[in-house]
């Protein structure tokens, strides 16, 4: 009997990349001349979320672009960025949180496995916390569903990766 084989569709980012990206926005706020003495700041709070705060929307969103450039130059999608209602800070400032997506929610999660099983393929997907695991006998069928979800990956709302290939 041939033995099954199997991967895991994740949800994830890598942590220090985050750091990094977020350390070389906070030298850009020092650095640019258009926000140089604007008294902003973006700070990341573990991997939960990372809050930006300065005086006025312009300059949010263009602290929010270079923040997107970043973090596509090292390998982060963007997806990760769960965007909260701009907030009123003190001293007249701006604040606005960005929440970050890590792991798979429910809804998602089913949306992928329905996905997998209206591809007719010969596979089982099955719901595990936070991630999927697909298993079949063929590794083609395998390399076939990752290049269907590769494929919808912009119809779902978290940048997909997949682990434990065996």
């Amino acid at each position: 009997m041939a033995k099954d084989c199997s991967f895991d569709v994740v949800s994830e980012f890598d942590k220090q990349e985050l750091v990094n990206a977020v350390d070389q926005v906070k030298r850009d706020l020092t650095s640019r001349f258009d926000l140089k003495n604007s008294n902003s700041s973006i700070e990341l709070e573990g991997d939960k979320s990372i809050t930006i705060t300065t005086s006025d929307d312009m300059k949010l969103r263009n602290i929010y672009d270079i923040l997107q450039s970043k973090l596509v130059k090292r390998g982060i999608s963007i997806k990760i960025l769960d965007a909260q209602p701009v907030e009123n800070a003190l001293g007249g400032n701006v604040r606005q949180v960005y929440k970050l997506r890590k792991g798979l929610t429910q809804e998602l999660a089913k949306k992928i496995t329905a996905d997998i099983k209206d591809s007719k393929l010969k596979v089982q997907a099955s719901i595990q916390g936070e991630q999927v695991r697909v298993t079949g006998k063929s590794k083609d069928d395998l390399q076939a569903v990752i290049q269907i979800l590769r494929k919808n990956e912009d119809k779902y709302e978290a940048p997909l990766q997949f682990t434990n290939y065996r």
